[in-house]
């Protein structure tokens, strides 16, 4: 199962719009609230959001919902 993550930190606007972008896709993803954990700010912070794919970093600041459905097709074929 491909896993789905996406780093963001409140009061991000880009991240409320990535968000919305994934729940629209209807694919399964966890959220992983950075705000105030030192490790994850020091390497998320300036590219967020962060959406990674089965571990791998798949997009930054923006979401394109039609290369997000491509990913996600790819990765469920591979």
């Amino acid at each position: 199962m491909t896993r789905v993550v996406l780093y963001a930190g409140r009061g991000c606007h880009l991240c409320d719009r990535a968000r919305s972008v994934l729940e629209a896709s209807g694919a399964a993803f966890d959220e992983v609230d950075i705000t105030g954990d030192p490790d994850l700010e020091s390497r998320y912070r300036e590219w967020l959001p962060v959406v990674e794919i089965d571990g791998a970093r798949a997009f930054v600041y923006y979401v394109d919902p039609g290369a997000l459905r491509r990913k996600l097709q790819a990765q469920s074929q591979g």
